[in-house]
């Protein structure tokens, strides 16, 4: 199994990043927070790495409040990263599957709430193809 889910668009990084929070909203989620990766490391000092790279920080709180009630542990896994990258003339959107980071908790309980998160992300990343 892989620990990630990533698709490939026709899109620019932008226009990919719009129709994901369009598409986040639909489900009860919002961008908390977005990392443009090559600028912070330019801006660090460090030149070696300049490809298009985004790093996006996502959260429906109620989904966050219900698994932080079961297990205070799993805040250390939110909130959820979708990723926006350019490879060659490619832009990809990706992200860690949320089940692959709670099976790390063995909790049955918080387990079938990621597949239900997981599915919905899948489903925000295929719509923002």
């Amino acid at each position: 199994m892989d620990f990630h889910y990533t698709v490939s668009t026709t899109k620019t990084i932008e226009e990919a990043i719009m129709t994901l929070e369009q598409n986040l909203k639909q489900h009860k989620f919002g961008i908390l927070w977005q990392l443009d990766l090559p600028a912070k490391l330019q801006e660090k000092g460090v030149q070696t790495f300049s490809a298009p790279y985004r790093i996006l920080e996502v959260c429906n709180p109620h989904e966050a409040a219900r698994v932080l009630n079961i297990n205070k542990q799993a805040g250390y896994f939110l909130p959820c990263k979708i990723t926006v990258y350019e490879e060659g003339e490619t832009t990809y959107i990706g992200l860690p599957k949320p089940t692959a980071m709670i099976n790390l908790l063995h909790d049955a309980q918080l387990k079938a709430i990621a597949e239900e998160i997981e599915r919905t992300l899948i489903k925000v990343v295929e719509d923002s193809k």
